[in-house]
């Protein structure tokens, strides 16, 4: 019987052969058991993450939806808005002109910077026999009173009365008579506007001022940081 010599170079490759072949059959059978449970696992969670997908598809439709709605709603809000300040602005713009109508027909109180001019007779002169050419008569305060009112004045007032829009003055003897009521000289006449623009109008050369002064009626005139002239009674 020989004897068979075996080589160490043969007896480590023969080790190393049956270490590497049992490796590869332990990964084998790992991946294998690997494979089955990732299997197992995706078969039970399937309809659970296709609902789950399904259901957030939906609120993102909702959500879409919801979004265009808000979209269509803010237009809305945007164009009753600009409904509502025109008809703001309308209101309000009414609201303006009634007052100013109230205030032209006398209804409400009204307050300003203005005016005052003052008429006063001249002296007595002896050597003018006729006395009514240096006293104030009704055209003269008549002058004034539509002066003002062309330069803008908003009111105006004779010794203390309001003007309306169907007032009249009249001379009466020495005294003039407005609305009724007599009034002695001097003739203080208020009007409530641009204190510049008012006293510029009377000072024109050849204007109103001129005429009185021509006329020998005594005439001054003194601006105010505000009149007051309150509300006329009864119908006007």
């Amino acid at each position: 019987m020989k004897r068979v010599k075996i080589k160490s170079k043969q007896v480590i490759l023969s080790l190393v052969c049956l270490v590497l072949g049992f490796i590869l059959a332990f990964s084998y059978s790992l991946a294998n058991s690997n494979q089955d449970e990732g299997s197992n696992r995706t078969d039970g969670q399937l309809k659970q993450e296709e609902a789950l997908r399904d259901q957030l598809l939906d609120f993102q439709r909702k959500n879409n939806e919801l979004q265009e709605d808000l979209y269509e709603k803010q237009e809305k809000v945007v164009t009753m808005e600009k409904s509502f300040s025109k008809e703001k602005q309308i209101y309000f713009n009414l609201a303006e002109d009634a007052e100013r109508y109230r205030m032209y027909l006398g209804k409400t109180k009204v307050k300003g910077p203005g005016l005052k001019v003052t008429l006063s007779d001249a002296d007595y002169n002896p050597e003018e026999e006729n006395i009514n050419n240096y006293i104030v008569h009704e055209h003269h305060v008549f002058k004034v009173i539509n002066e003002l009112y062309i330069a803008g004045a908003s009111a105006v007032a004779i010794n203390g009365q309001r003007l309306k829009h169907n007032s009249y003055v009249l001379c009466n003897g020495p005294v003039i008579q407005v609305d009724g009521v007599d009034y002695p000289a001097p003739f203080e006449i208020t009007a409530i506007g641009d204190a510049d623009v008012l006293n510029s109008a009377l000072n024109i050369n050849g204007g109103v001022k001129d005429q009185l002064l021509n006329e020998n009626i005594v005439v001054s005139m003194e601006k105010e940081k505000e009149i007051a002239l309150g509300p006329l009674l009864g119908d006007s």
